[in-house]
């Protein structure tokens, strides 16, 4: 069976991610998740992620009193809060190198 390079594409990247030990979650873009469903994708507590939408960070609609989130808005949040963790850390590291805290055998 001959697999469309998009769907290998997928499949390659869930394997990379399954052999770091992470965990994949497969979602249709359209999908609508409740704030708890989004809390553990992003592993955050439910109460946080509520405070995000009452703050506009992440976007959600009200049905009912329920708040519905769309599973690629989560992904495009987790996205954007990765990459600016990874850049902060990218810093932090600068500045510790800056500063000699790499340094064997240093003494403070």
């Amino acid at each position: 069976m001959e697999l469309p390079s998009v769907l290998s594409d997928v499949m390659l990247r869930v394997a990379q991610l399954v052999a770091e030990g992470r965990h994949v979650t497969v979602l249709a873009d359209e999908k609508l998740l409740s704030t708890q469903d989004a809390a553990e994708i992003l592993v955050v507590s439910r109460q946080y992620l509520v405070r995000l939408i009452d703050r506009g960070e992440i976007g959600a609609e009200k049905v009912g009193t329920h708040r519905l989130l769309r599973a690629n808005d989560v992904e495009a949040f987790k996205t954007a809060r990765d990459a600016k963790r990874l850049a902060a850390l990218d810093r932090l590291t600068t500045i510790s190198e800056e500063l000699g805290g790499y340094d064997l055998g240093a003494k403070p």
